[in-house]
C-alpha cells in the first residue's frame, strides 16, 4: 500500500494547483494523498515563504563548486554516492531536506528528531537503507519544487512520456522551463550548503549524465565523477526501478500492460544518447574536473577505485578519510542485490540498441538463462 504522505507533501499550495489541475486530474483511490499533500503545503506556506524572503540575499554568495556524481540509473551511483559521503569533507542532501526543499534551513533544523520517524526503511526498488543521514539525489525536491522533472511522469503516467523527455532532455522545455530549473537547482544547492557547513556538496542525479555542459553554466568548477556498468544488467534493473516507483508514487490510475512497453522503449532509447551528451560535454573538461571508472571495478577493489578517483580529481586527505570508508563498507558485508534472469529476448534486445556501448566498454553477451 503507498503511503499517504507523498513526496509533493513538500511543495507549494501554487505548484501542487498547476499539476493536479493540469495533468489529467488525480484517481479517486488517491485523492486522500492529494488531499493530505495540499494540507501540508498550506500548513507550510507562511513558512517557507519566511525562509525564502530571510534567505534571498544569502543564496547569491558563493559555495564551493559541487562534485557531481553522474551515470545511468542502475550503474551503481547510489553506491559511490554512499560511499563517498562517509567522509566528514562532504556535504549532502539528507532525506528531510529532500523531501522539503523549500524549509531546509527552517522547519527541517527545527523538526529533524520528529520527521525522521516518517522516512521509509528501505528504498523501494532495492534493499538500500534509508537513515536520517542517508545521501540523497536531488531529483525528487526539484521536482517538488516545479522544475521538469521525470518524477512528474512517476506521480502522472498518463503522461509518463512527455515528462521524461522533459525531464531527461528538455524536450519541448522553452528557455523559461530551462531558466526556471537553473534558478531552482541553484537555490536548493545553496540551502543544502547552508545547512551542511558550507562543504562542498555531494550531488547524484542520473539525469545529469546528459546535463555536463549546463551545469558547468552555474558552476563552472564543478567535479563530476561517471560511473558505468554492464548494460545487460543495466537494463533490467532500470526496468525494475521504474515499474517498482509506478505503484508507490502514481497518483492516477494506468494500464500496466501499456506501461511496461512505454518504459522499456524509454530505457532503450534514452540510454545512448545520455552517454552520446556526456562524451560530448566532459571532451572539454579539465583532466581534475573529471573522472570516469567502470562499477565492476569499483565493486572489486572500492578503495583503490577511490584513491584513484581522489587524485585524477585532486582531491585532497583520501588516507583520513580511508577509514571512513573502510568503516560503512564492513557494514555492508551480506548485503543482497537484486538479481535478474537474462532471457535471449532481453540480450537480444539490448544488444540491437545498445551495442556501440557494450562494445566500447569490453563487456561480453552473459550465457542465456543466466542472472545478473
Amino acid at each position: 500500500m503507498a503511503s499517504l504522505f507523498h513526496p509533493l507533501c513538500g511543495s507549494t499550495p501554487a505548484t501542487l494547483w498547476r499539476l493536479f489541475s493540469s495533468q489529467g486530474g488525480v484517481s479517486p483511490q488517491r485523492l486522500p494523498q492529494a488531499a493530505i499533500a495540499m494540507a501540508v503545503a498550506l500548513a507550510r506556506w507562511p513558512f517557507s515563504l519566511a525562509e525564502q524572503r530571510q534567505t534571498a540575499s544569502v543564496l547569491s554568495e558563493p559555495m564551493p563548486p559541487p562534485i557531481f556524481i553522474v551515470g545511468y540509473w542502475r550503474s551503481g551511483t547510489t553506491h559511490l554516492h554512499n560511499l563517498l559521503s562517509q567522509s566528514d569533507a562532504f556535504g549532502y542532501i539528507t532525506p528531510l531536506a529532500t523531501g522539503l526543499p523549500w524549509d531546509i534551513l527552517g522547519i527541517v533544523r527545527r523538526l529533524e528528531p520528529l520527521l525522521e520517524k516518517a522516512l521509509p526503511s528501505d528504498r523501494y526498488v532495492d534493499n538500500v537503507a534509508v537513515t536520517p543521514t542517508s545521501p540523497q539525489e536531488d531529483a525528487i525536491p526539484l521536482a517538488t519544487m516545479g522544475a521538469p522533472s521525470y518524477y512528474h511522469g512517476l506521480y502522472f503516467p498518463q503522461q509518463l512520456r512527455r515528462h521524461f523527455e522533459r525531464g531527461v532532455f528538455f524536450e519541448g522545455c522553452d528557455a523559461a522551463a530551462i531558466a526556471q530549473w537553473q534558478r531552482y537547482q541553484a537555490q536548493l544547492l545553496h540551502k543544502v550548503s547552508i545547512h551542511q557547513q558550507g562543504k562542498p556538496l555531494l550531488i547524484k542525479n542520473p539525469v545529469y549524465t546528459a546535463h555536463v555542459a549546463r551545469l558547468r553554466q552555474l558552476w563552472p568548477e564543478a567535479k563530476f565523477i561517471h560511473i558505468y556498468r554492464n548494460p545487460y544488467v543495466v537494463f533490467p534493473s532500470t526496468r525494475h526501478f521504474f515499474l517498482r516507483l509506478l505503484p508507490e508514487l502514481a497518483l492516477q490510475t494506468y494500464d500496466a500492460d501499456a506501461m511496461l512497453p512505454l518504459v522499456e522503449e524509454l530505457i532503450l532509447d534514452s540510454y545512448p544518447r545520455m552517454i552520446a551528451a556526456l562524451q560530448t560535454d566532459s571532451a572539454t573538461l579539465p583532466k581534475n574536473q573529471f573522472a570516469e571508472i567502470r562499477f565492476e571495478d569499483f565493486e572489486k577493489a572500492p578503495l583503490n577505485t577511490l584513491e584513484q578517483v581522489y587524485a585524477t580529481l585532486e582531491l585532497e586527505d583520501f588516507d583520513r578519510a580511508r577509514s571512513q570508508f573502510e568503516r560503512y563498507l564492513d557494514g555492508l558485508r551480506g548485503y543482497q542485490k537484486n538479481r535478474y534472469d537474462l532471457d535471449p529476448e532481453l540480450i537480444q534486445r539490448v544488444e540491437e540498441h545498445w551495442a556501440a556501448l557494450i562494445q566500447q566498454w569490453g563487456y561480453e553477451k552473459p550465457p542465456a538463462g543466466g542472472g545478473a
